[in-house]
């Protein structure tokens, strides 16, 4: 018999930390957070990440867990969820996925197999080196020479995807598309409830925008400030949303109102992208419109969608 998952997705922004924690009250449940940002300490206001008082005593896992300079990827994402479900699962409680990494979600719902291929470390360093003197643009068409669909998923600003399947197709001579395809139609061993939240996309950019102005607010400059005292600009931890722009302030490289302009934009843009994504990528997903911002509502709703998958 499959177990029981809930999973709650959408773009930032949309509500699904408070809706998640509501559903959990509601549940019994726990939740594994499945955003690529907020594992790292240190990184709070830039990945608005839950507060300890807005938990309302409800577990949490994968926040606060690495350190910036750590390594993490789908791959450890996927092992780690997969060993705190089971730590759920023996407390008699049902995990809840939250977040907005459609990849990391279809990971471990689908229990992708990772091929294991050994790290070309000096191979990946010389890629982030063409990509410093040459731009992202030239080492995104090297991946399309091998791999051009990946390049129909993968965005040219995520360098350490592209690297990653540039990499990929070297050791193995195959797409990492052609892998990731098979793994995709794969069965689940989990019997999951997909919840998608969504909202009209002029509330949800108002929100995105409003979002961004109280992390400056809240100190976001002052955050970035302290970890460039600790760590290197050049972690692909600090290439988030939120810190490479305020890095770039920090640097000389613009002025504040510039950067906090580039991060709204560009926010809105990944909002968009991962709608996108879901759409194509999310097999069986109920999507539920919280354009109104009534959390209570749309819990309860959720949970009356949900109560045939805890059976």
């Amino acid at each position: 018999m499959r177990k029981p998952l809930i999973v709650i997705a959408g773009p930032t922004a949309c509500g699904k930390t408070v809706v998640s924690v509501e559903l959990a009250k509601k549940i019994g449940g726990e939740i594994i957070s499945a955003d690529s940002m907020q594992i790292y300490k240190y990184m709070d206001i830039g990945t608005a990440k839950i507060l300890e008082e807005e938990k309302c005593g409800i577990r949490h896992y994968l926040i606060d867990e690495l350190y910036p300079d750590d390594e993490y990827s789908v791959s450890i994402f996927k092992d780690m969820a997969k060993k705190y479900s089971e730590e759920i699962y023996e407390r008699g409680k049902i995990p809840i996925l939250v977040g907005g990494t459609g990849f990391y979600i279809n990971a471990f719902v689908y229990d992708t197999d990772f091929e294991e291929t050994a790290v070309d470390y000096d191979y990946r360093q010389k890629l982030w080196k063409i990509a410093e003197e040459k731009g992202k643009d030239f080492v995104f068409e090297m991946l399309r020479e091998c791999d051009a669909k990946s390049c129909e998923i993968i965005h040219p600003n995520n360098l350490k995807k592209v690297i990653r399947a540039i990499e990929y197709f070297k050791q193995t001579g195959r797409p990492i598309s052609s892998h990731n395809e098979v793994e995709r139609k794969k069965n689940s061993p989990y019997n999951t409830a997909f919840v998608i939240l969504n909202m009209k996309r002029e509330l949800l950019y108002d929100r995105i925008n409003k979002r961004i102005d109280i992390m400056i607010e809240k100190g976001l400059v002052g955050e970035v400030l302290g970890l460039l005292e600790k760590y290197d600009s050049s972690l692909v931890s600090m290439q988030g949303l939120g810190y490479k722009e305020i890095a770039e302030y920090l640097n000389g490289g613009m002025s504040l109102d510039e950067a906090i302009y580039i991060l709204k934009r560009d926010t809105r843009h990944f909002a968009k992208r991962q709608l996108t994504w879901f759409k194509h990528q999310s097999k069986n997903a109920e999507w539920f419109d919280v354009t109104d911002g009534n959390v209570l509502r749309a819990a309860e709703e959720i949970y009356n969608f949900c109560r045939e998958y805890l059976k």
